[in-house]
């Protein structure tokens, strides 16, 4: 790659080779398998990329090795702790194999999704994670002609574009119906973000409370991302608005639900008595609330670390003899319950 020095004078390989002594292409080979060359060569190329601030072109390297050791991942939302967890077991894993990550942020737009994946692909990347199996038709081609590893994760699919590595949400909603039911409520509501995923487990969740014999479902869409104010404007619809009041709410996530206590408590309501709430994703912040809140917990980091693991199985051209993976989930019972 072409650099520029302090004097704004172009520094290339060749240039570092002058300086070292030795000619380009004995930098090219020092840089691409420095075994090649003898300890003392290599000691003066590395000392002549350090004085001239010489950096490697990776993108070119790929293409002639057909490698480029990076992996690309497309996630919801950099700052939502459920998507960040399990990123980090997941670029943990694949740094040890001297991996490099990159991150983009997509929102629950296919249309973005489908826009940073033709953005990554020309990257070239040795592989890619994706959240979700929600893709566009486009997307699904743009993957299956890249011709790489690719790992979707926080789902599950019988027909992934690759690998997949998650959870049934329907069966977490129909659980958590189930949970209610088991513990006497016959009325309740949902409290659910903009996100195909959440409303599957809405779905399932009021479909499987009125088919054992409970009151239909009261639904609240936030109309957006999930957070503590949405919540509270939520659980304020719900008493106010028309209908009975539920005595007990499911939201889609904890931050939600953290919402949802705070305005039951502001009102004079009494939790667990007046009103049960139960939340999604068992955040660290869950179990320090009080009361303790009630929530659905998936194992993150072992999603991530499998996830990696899966991707490194098919980049070393192992058999995969599990490409759908799951992880299942659990109802972890607190005082919100």
């Amino acid at each position: 790659m072409n650099v520029e020095n302090g004097t704004g004078k172009r520094v290339t390989m060749a240039t570092v080779g002058r300086m070292a002594g030795v000619s380009q292409v004995t930098v090219s080979r020092a840089l691409s398998d420095p075994s090649k060359v003898s300890p003392e060569t290599l000691r003066r190329i590395r000392e002549a990329i350090e004085l001239t601030g010489f950096v490697p072109n990776a993108i070119a390297g790929a293409l002639a090795s057909n490698r480029s050791n990076l992996v690309t991942a497309l996630i919801p939302s950099l700052t939502n702790v459920v998507y960040s967890s399990f990123m980090a077991p997941f670029s943990e894993t694949l740094r040890a194999r001297g991996y490099q990550i990159l991150l983009s942020e997509t929102g629950f737009d296919p249309s973005e999704e489908e826009a940073l994946i033709s953005a990554h692909l020309s990257r070239r990347p040795d592989a890619m994670l994706l959240t979700g199996i929600q893709h566009t038709a486009a997307t699904r081609r743009l993957l299956l002609g890249a011709a790489i590893p690719v790992v979707e994760v926080w789902d599950l699919s019988d027909s992934p574009v690759d690998l997949c590595v998650g959870f049934s949400h329907a069966e977490a909603g129909r659980a958590v119906a189930d949970f209610a039911l088991d513990l006497g409520h016959s009325c309740a509501a949902s409290v659910t973000a903009s996100d195909e995923r959440a409303h599957r487990r809405r779905r399932a969740f009021a479909d499987r409370f009125s088919a054992r014999g409970g009151a239909s479902v009261r639904d609240v869409d936030v109309g957006g991302p999930a957070s503590i104010r949405a919540g509270r404007t939520a659980l304020a619809g719900l008493i106010e608005g028309q209908g009975p009041t539920p005595r007990l709410v499911f939201c889609s996530s904890d931050l939600l639900a953290h919402g949802v206590m705070i305005e039951a408590q502001a009102r004079g309501l009494s939790i667990p008595e007046d009103l049960a709430v139960i939340g999604f994703g068992d955040q660290d912040f869950a179990a320090e609330l009080e009361p303790a809140l009630t929530s659905v917990r998936v194992d993150r980091k072992r999603l991530g670390r499998l996830a990696a693991e899966a991707l490194l199985a098919r980049l070393a051209k192992s058999e995969v003899t599990h490409p759908v993976v799951d992880v299942g989930f659990e109802i972890v019972r607190r005082g919100t319950t």
